[in-house]
């Protein structure tokens, strides 16, 4: 049984990270995401943020300290793992697992500077 607003996934992920700002930056650079809406606790924090990418929502906030940090993994397939990766890597992420051909695709792991864990993966043939 879905209730979600029309356009949401039933599931979406809640990151709680430093520097929100930052990794919105980082997501519309190597994922391409959309901004759809963010609302600010004061000048500096962000309280409440969405992101689109491909079809998929992503909400965020600034951590403080009575929201310390909440990172996660994630699984992204791209159109192009190699090039997705190596930006990911110039926009300040570093290598835990590097690409290579998998049953199920290209496949590589990558640390963001906020402290989420992408696991970036082009299907071939797709």
């Amino acid at each position: 049984m879905n209730n979600a607003p029309n356009g949401y996934n039933t599931i979406t992920p809640y990151l709680i990270v430093p520097n929100a700002a930052g990794f919105i930056s980082f997501m519309k650079d190597v994922f391409d995401a959309e901004l759809l809406n963010q609302h600010m606790r004061d000048e500096t924090i962000i309280m409440h943020a969405e992101l689109k990418v491909g079809d998929s929502l992503i909400m965020l906030a600034d951590s403080t300290p009575e929201y310390p940090p909440m990172p996660a993994g994630l699984f992204i397939y791209v159109k192009d793992a190699d090039a997705t990766f190596s930006l990911a890597l110039e926009k300040g992420a570093a290598q835990i697992l590097p690409l290579s051909d998998q049953s199920y695709g290209r496949s590589g792991g990558v640390k963001d500077a906020f402290g989420n864990t992408w696991w970036i993966t082009s299907v071939q043939g797709a």
